[in-house]
């Protein structure tokens, strides 16, 4: 996943995060739910992209041995 995506998928968690936000001061629960919902796709697509950039024998733990 390029970098723009990485970007795009934080946005969006971004987003949902602040509309969440939102719907819960303001007692909207149609833009709670709609920004938990943007924020958790956020999330989701940011860990793909974090699985795609390594390699297949990459455990994570590069420098921690």
């Amino acid at each position: 996943m390029s970098l723009f995506d990485k970007a795009k998928a934080k946005a969006e968690e971004l987003f949902g995060h602040a509309e969440e936000l939102y719907g819960q001061t303001h007692g909207d629960a149609a833009a709670t739910l709609d920004g938990e919902a943007r924020r958790l796709e956020g999330e989701a697509e940011e860990e793909q992209a974090d699985r795609t950039d390594r390699s297949p024998g990459d455990d994570g733990l590069a420098g921690a041995r």
